[in-house]
């Protein structure tokens, strides 16, 4: 007896990345392949085995940025831009740069009109970016990333990060505000980082 119960409690974190597999196959099932690997970007920096959002908020903020970004590739006016959409507990995080005024009010309007969503942050920006920049805000993602996973506070927490041309937001849901704290901390360490925008939700608030 003593032995099994060695095994299912070594065998609790394999059960639940099986279990968060499953959950992401029967998004891409029910709502296509396609636009799931579109939107799937905005996840990239998401460990979803580890996130405070309960199992059920996590599929159905996946299904709300899956049917934002659909609507935004079919939308004339958004459909050639490069727009990163977070959702988490219901609030949408638009990131990018389009060229004008009126392509980030039609993308805010189209966000707004998907069912479940509570609210929608605009960090979009009417702008140039040019390929340096491009290669250097990727570089500064990966750094913060990297000093989010050495970091024991932040390493199993979900907070995606999004850099245009030197400015970088966060955006997730932490366990307490010290850690959301530490997270911006972090990031305004990294070499270029001009500003942080902070999108995190603390759990409970």
């Amino acid at each position: 007896m003593k032995y099994f119960n060695h095994f299912i409690g070594k065998s609790k974190g394999f059960f639940k990345s099986i279990r968060m597999f499953m959950i992401f196959f029967l998004v891409l099932s029910l709502y296509g392949c396609g636009w799931v690997l579109v939107g799937g970007g905005a996840y990239e920096g998401y460990k979803m085995g580890t996130d405070p959002r309960t199992v059920g908020n996590q599929i159905d903020d996946a299904v709300i940025t899956t049917k934002v970004k659909a609507k935004l590739i079919e939308d004339p006016l958004t459909k050639a831009r490069k727009i990163d959409v977070d959702t988490v507990n219901g609030i949408v995080t638009l990131t990018g740069i389009v060229d004008s005024e009126a392509e980030i009010t039609r993308a805010i309007e189209i966000a707004s009109s998907v069912s479940g969503v509570k609210k929608v942050v605009n960090n979009l920006r009417v702008g140039k970016r040019s390929v340096g920049s491009y290669i250097s805000d990727k570089e500064i993602t990966t750094k913060i990333k990297l000093k989010f996973i050495g970091d024991p506070e932040i390493k199993a927490l979900s907070i995606d990060v999004d850099t245009l041309n030197g400015v970088v937001t966060l955006t997730g849901i932490v366990n307490n505000e010290r850690q959301k704290q530490r997270a911006i901390e972090l990031a305004k360490s990294v070499e270029g980082v001009k500003q942080v925008v902070v999108n995190i939700q603390v759990k409970g608030k």
